[in-house]
């Protein structure tokens, strides 16, 4: 009994970590707390239910003079490339505002993309970059990725996309033995 109520003690605390103010898991954690509470034989006690959260506002945009991240492109198409190589591009951007760019994150859409960007602020009519490098190990076939970029641009988010066409490397081993 101790085991099953610890076990899942551990399985709602995973679901409200990962919720993150999601309502479904909020009737999710309520439902499995009922089910807890029923397994220790405490079938009088009520559960809290979940109550839902107010609609998170809309952003609104700021006063003031604002940066202006303007990339060349945001796309890029590196083509056909063999499976197992590493690549990257960079995304060259200008700050077309009128205040300093402070480029936040950089977040890929998988962990097979390493961005990497400008740390320092970049003044007005300056020039920065996002440099997206892709490993094709384990990625044969047709990909498309994003990375998104955070900045304090009205709007704060710009995804930069590219894509590949990954050829399957050639397997030494696939024939078998040599005889």
């Amino acid at each position: 009994m101790k085991i099953t109520f610890k076990l899942l003690s551990a399985l709602v605390l995973v679901v409200v970590i990962a919720s993150c103010n999601d309502r479904a898991a909020e009737k999710r954690i309520a439902e499995l707390e009922s089910r807890l509470a029923q397994i220790e034989g405490n079938k009088g006690t009520t559960t809290p239910t979940a109550t839902p959260d107010a609609a998170p506002a809309a952003e609104v945009k700021p006063e003031g003079p604002l940066p202006v991240a303007q990339f060349e492109r945001v796309e890029h198409d590196f083509g056909t490339i063999t499976e197992g190589k590493k690549v990257s591009y960079t995304y060259k951007l200008t700050n077309s505002g009128e205040a300093p760019l402070i480029i936040q994150s950089a977040q890929p859409s998988c962990g097979c993309t390493v961005p990497t960007y400008s740390q320092e602020p970049i003044p007005v009519g300056g020039t920065g970059y996002v440099t997206a490098e892709f490993d094709t190990s384990g990625k044969p076939g047709i990909n498309n990725k994003t990375i998104t970029v955070t900045a304090n641009t009205w709007p704060k988010v710009t995804t930069l996309r590219f894509k590949a066409m990954v050829t399957p490397a050639a397997d030494a081993g696939a024939n078998g033995p040599v005889k």
